[in-house]
């Protein structure tokens, strides 16, 4: 076996004394247990969150113990409750200022789709003006849904690459700003 058949296989052990991989690889890694998550939160969903983060559940464990309540030192922000039309461009603005590659988990049913607020004044779903990666279902969500949102996201990052999450941002974002497009009538 030649070197360059190993290094065709990252993650393979090299007898007991080495591991060969991939430099992307070992980032991906090291970014997938230091999310820092900056919680939006405005409602229960918020609370959950906060039993998430005690000793119970332990999202220690999983690198996201955490909470930024800072955008610039961040890279995920977890939007937990309703948001209404008014909170909209103030959430944007927030999620634009978080570092890159950056990531959004929607907690509840509130921020994935409007929750029992059929009105005028709540988004029904935050992916109408973000790009949402992981959906969390519940009213309130338990502490375990939100650890396996967690969980799937460390997986998402593991193997995604830098330009393969800038494209998938961009096509998101391109699906958001032709929703929103204004329908002219004649």
């Amino acid at each position: 076996m030649g070197l360059n058949e190993i290094l065709s296989k990252p993650g393979q052990m090299l007898g007991d004394m080495a591991q060969v991989s991939t430099l992307d690889a070992v980032v991906n890694w090291g970014k997938s247990y230091s999310l820092w998550p900056y919680p939006f939160a405005t409602a229960c969903c918020g609370i959950e969150f906060m039993g998430t983060a005690c000793s119970d559940n332990d999202i220690a464990r999983f690198g996201a113990e955490r909470p930024s309540f800072s955008p610039r030192q961040s890279d995920m922000i977890l939007v937990l409750g309703t948001v209404t039309y008014k909170m909209a461009p103030v959430l944007r603005e927030i999620y634009d200022q978080l570092c890159e590659p950056k990531y959004v988990i929607s907690v509840g049913a509130c921020a994935s789709s409007g929750g029992m607020f059929d009105t005028y004044g709540v988004v029904q779903g935050v992916d109408r003006f973000l790009p949402v990666d992981i959906y969390v279902p519940g009213c309130p969500p338990r502490p375990e849904a939100i650890m396996d949102a967690l969980i799937k996201l460390q997986q998402k990052v593991q193997t995604q690459g830098l330009e393969a999450r800038r494209q998938e941002v961009m096509r998101k974002i391109d699906e958001i700003n032709e929703k929103n497009r204004p329908v002219i009538v004649r």
